[in-house]
């Protein structure tokens, strides 16, 4: 599956979300609201990652890390998607300008 594609499921999950909301709530998640909701997948994922490491007992742990997981990556593709971020585009930036910070600095003396 292409990273444009995972964009596009990521989009309609997000619609659904956003009818739920308007049904439950009438109003659908700020983007506040979204990172909130990040913010608590990312701590999640921290109990899970404690758990992996043997310093915490959770029942399948290895199966919830890779939920966790999918569950951070949807929250940053909609994060990005809500403020107009092409991630894409941004992360291949970003990781050439990594790349060239840690390549420079390993040539150092």
């Amino acid at each position: 599956m292409e990273f444009q594609e995972i964009i596009a499921r990521a989009r309609e999950i997000r619609q659904k979300y956003a009818a739920f909301e308007e049904k439950r709530y009438g109003t659908n998640w700020t983007g506040e609201e979204l990172a909130l909701g990040f913010v608590g997948d990312v701590g999640d994922l921290a109990k899970l990652i404690v758990a992996m490491e043997g310093k915490r007992a959770i029942p399948d742990a290895e199966a919830k890390l890779s939920h966790e997981l999918a569950d951070c990556l949807w929250s940053v593709i909609i994060l990005a998607d809500t403020y107009q971020v092409d991630l894409e585009k941004t992360f291949l930036q970003t990781m050439l300008d990594l790349d060239r910070h840690i390549s420079s600095a390993l040539q150092e003396k």
